[in-house]
């Protein structure tokens, strides 16, 4: 007998590491469903931390090392790492493991997180205790002063569409600016506008060089949605 649940709410966990701003949103659950034979039916009672919601928000503010994806490097960009793990009938946590693989150490610092988070209450069913699976997403914010690469929907490109591409780089101008992604193309209008198009869904890194030099300037990480996944604003 297995419970999921699933990811809802957003908290923010600021944190300054020299000139760059590292962000963590943390969503938590509300729903939870008892898996019986491939049929989902929702419990009774979620598998909880201590303390319910507050508490467990409080305790990541608290031991989530929110620099990890600096400190190893990371471009600037939004990384959203999904972590499952147990909640078993005596509260005990176990099974824990990721589900992405953005790597920058994030996702091992998400566990280790929950390897710390000690025994929750378990979930309840008809009446009695029950294990519990649970997703919890964590979002990293990595952004630097000074540097920027910016898309209509921050750090995301949609497949298959034109997406414009905004670079700020202090004391250098478009002009002097060129662009390369690992995979699509990036071309610079007669305008000056930049114009990113990718075709399949996934990830890329933009990165940006001084044309003067041809040094590399610093580089941004975008996710790429599917063309389903663009806002009604939009769409081409």
């Amino acid at each position: 007998e297995i419970t999921c649940m699933n990811p809802a709410k957003t908290l923010l966990i600021f944190c300054l590491f020299l000139c760059t701003n590292i962000h963590a949103q943390v969503p938590t659950s509300t729903d939870s469903v008892t898996i019986n034979s491939n049929d989902f039916v929702r419990v009774e009672t979620e598998a909880s931390f201590p303390g319910g919601e507050p508490a467990w928000r409080t305790f990541l503010m608290k031991n989530l090392r929110t620099v990890v994806p600096i400190d190893n490097g990371a471009p600037i960009g939004k990384y959203t790492v999904e972590v499952q793990f147990v909640v078993g009938k005596d509260g005990a946590v176990s099974n824990i493991k990721a589900l992405t693989n953005l790597g920058y150490g994030m996702e091992d610092e998400v566990v280790r997180v929950i390897e710390k988070s000690g025994n929750w209450t378990p979930a309840i069913q008809n009446g009695k205790t029950v294990n519990a699976y649970r997703k919890q997403p964590i979002t990293f914010l990595v952004e630097q002063d000074n540097f920027k690469v910016s898309s209509k929907v921050p750090y995301t490109l949609f497949a298959g569409i034109d997406n414009e591409i905004t670079v700020d780089v202090k004391r250098v101008g478009n002009s002097n600016i060129n662009l390369m992604i690992t995979k699509g193309n990036i071309i610079t209008t007669p305008g000056g506008r930049f114009i990113a198009k990718v075709n399949q869904p996934g990830r890329v890194t933009i990165t940006v060089y001084n044309k003067k030099n041809d040094k590399e300037i610093g580089a941004a990480s975008f996710v790429v949605k599917a063309q389903n996944e663009i806002p009604a604003g939009m769409k081409q």
